[in-house]
């Protein structure tokens, strides 16, 4: 009797683990597809008032550098390298130990985001002409994006404490306030065009400064939810703690291991520099669009793993983590193969929808849609990467990431300079795409020898369902795409009610198909979308 009752457990709690996992990813899914949803708007208003040309690239090229820092040093290897030791202490040693180890990260973390951001305004000039060389041939340019980018280094600071508030909330169980964040800087950043843009000598300088105010923001809705969980920031504690020590040992490689895809995309933004006027907007605004499937479903699933895997782990439970490693991967692959499919299908007119208006013409929209047809080809790559590395994490292995993205961005280097030439900035998107399925492959081998057997056979057959699904959706699309979607002289109403029968179309059939061949993930989907949109976020 007590053997069965023990199977019974044995057998339920990754299912309890997967449903955890399920309900974090369906929150911060929501949450992220709200922030999406006002950061096109934040584009679209951009997109009208500057197009794509000199204030734009100075303004993307500028903002690039602090946004980096944050995917780095924030929401990259801080977050990644304080949750599974948080989690531990946690586990092992109680809340007051825990949180005493966080009130320290803090007061640390405070010290060296302040000391950073001092250095990036004394270094600007030389950071913008490594970051964007072929600038130096425009001093008006290099001038603005130098200005642009001393305002706007400050906000590492505040994005850096939202990160580590993430963290603590994040293992805490609560996902709701740090994914919401984004939306409070894309409102800055909309209203900072109306409100403060028209002000400045030059209107751009109006969105650096709503670029501050957004961190700002983003730190205070961080602040009555940490109150909430017990944690407050003004109880004693000392500027070092032990385990800071660990988490700084595990941060060092993953500031690089973590943040590849994003390293790779400053990488196209150098190398965009040395092309046309108009190509570093190009890839941004085209960058934007994936990043919409992209943040939705992987970077959640990702953000969602990682507390559950590293409870997992601090058990020693390897079992576990590969059963929830295997769940989330085929439930990413499920939901991102097909926006892979409608990205590339129905590019043009989402672009022209989004952002043909005003400085934003038809050669603009036809050349963000080339930049993202070879973007659309690596999503399943950059949302599978995000599942991959924080299982490394989890297991306290920062060394292996590391080495797979060395190789991942001298791939990206040798393959932008190769096929920048025959395809333009297109060709800088697709070295990204290439570079990241090299970067999954290495990880996913590695993987198999440190937990051994993933299951993989199950994984295969999920996604062989998930691609003749999304063939046939695709294919269905595109046929009706040309029907319904007016041409170039059509107008925006006309436009808008065609790509959402379209895209409404190609879901029905997604899921048909689905329910047809027995997708199992299709369940999870449906389980994921109640959750997050129909209960209370926690």
């Amino acid at each position: 009797m007590v053997l069965k009752i023990a199977m019974n457990q044995s057998t339920n709690q990754p299912t309890a683990e997967n449903d955890r996992v399920a309900k974090a990813a369906g929150v911060v899914g929501s949450a992220t597809f709200l922030s999406r949803i006002f950061g096109y708007i934040r584009d679209m208003a951009l997109a009208w008032f500057f197009g794509a040309g000199l204030y734009s690239d100075a303004f993307f090229v500028a903002f690039r550098i602090p946004n980096l820092l944050r995917r780095l040093f924030a929401e990259g290897s801080l977050s990644i390298a304080f949750i599974p030791v948080f989690t531990e202490y946690l586990t092992n040693r109680g809340k007051d130990d825990a949180f005493e180890m966080a009130r320290s990260a803090i007061r640390l973390l405070s010290v060296l985001l302040v000391t950073t951001a001092i250095i990036g305004i004394l270094l600007s000039p030389i950071i913008i002409r490594v970051i964007a060389p072929g600038f130096a041939e425009s001093p008006e340019k290099l001038s603005l994006t130098i200005f642009l980018t001393r305002i706007m280094f400050p906000y590492i600071l505040f994005i850096g404490m939202v990160a580590l508030s993430m963290g603590i909330l994040n293992v805490l169980g609560h996902f709701a306030a740090p994914a919401l964040a984004p939306v409070f800087l894309n409102i800055s950043i909309i209203c900072s065009v109306f409100l403060i843009s028209p002000y400045m000598a030059d209107p751009v300088t109006g969105l650096a400064i709503g670029v501050l105010i957004g961190g700002v923001l983003q730190l205070m809705l961080q602040v009555p939810f940490l109150i909430k969980k017990g944690f407050y920031f003004w109880q004693k504690a000392k500027i070092y703690h032990p385990g800071l020590k660990k988490i700084g040992l595990l941060m060092l490689p993953t500031i690089f291991g973590a943040a590849v895809y994003q390293i790779n995309i400053l990488v196209g933004t150098l190398l965009a520099s040395l092309l046309p006027e108009g190509s570093v907007s190009y890839l941004y605004y085209a960058d934007r669009l994936v990043q919409f499937p992209l943040g939705i479903f992987g970077i959640a699933a990702a953000t969602a793993i990682l507390p559950s895997l590293s409870r997992q782990a601090a058990e020693n439970d390897l079992p576990a983590v590969r059963n929830t490693f295997s769940f989330t991967i085929k439930l990413v692959f499920f939901i991102t193969i097909p926006s892979m499919v409608g990205l590339i299908v129905l590019r043009e007119p989402i672009v022209a929808l989004l952002f043909k208006r005003g400085a934003f013409d038809a050669e603009t929209t036809r050349l963000t849609a080339y930049a993202l047809l070879y973007y659309s080809i690596g999503l399943w790559a950059f949302s599978a990467v995000r599942i991959v590395v924080p299982t490394f994490y989890a297991l306290q292995d920062t060394k292996t990431p590391v080495r797979m993205a060395v190789i991942s961005v001298c791939a990206n280097i040798i393959l932008g300079i190769i096929l920048m030439g025959p395809l333009s900035h297109g060709g800088l998107a697709l070295a990204t795409s290439l570079a990241s399925m090299l970067n999954l492959g290495l990880l996913v081998r590695a993987l198999r020898f440190k937990l051994g057997v993933l299951g993989w056979r199950n994984i295969m057959e999920s996604v062989c369902k998930t691609m003749i699904c999304s063939g046939v959706m695709g294919a269905a699309v595109w046929a009706i795409a040309l029907l319904i979607i007016p041409s170039e002289g059509g107008t925006l109403s006309g436009l808008f009610f065609g790509l959402m029968g379209s895209i409404v179309i190609g879901l029905v059939l997604y899921g048909s198909f689905s329910l047809l061949l027995k997708s199992q993930e299709l369940e999870k989907v449906l389980a994921i979308a109640r959750k997050g949109m129909g209960k209370k976020w926690a």
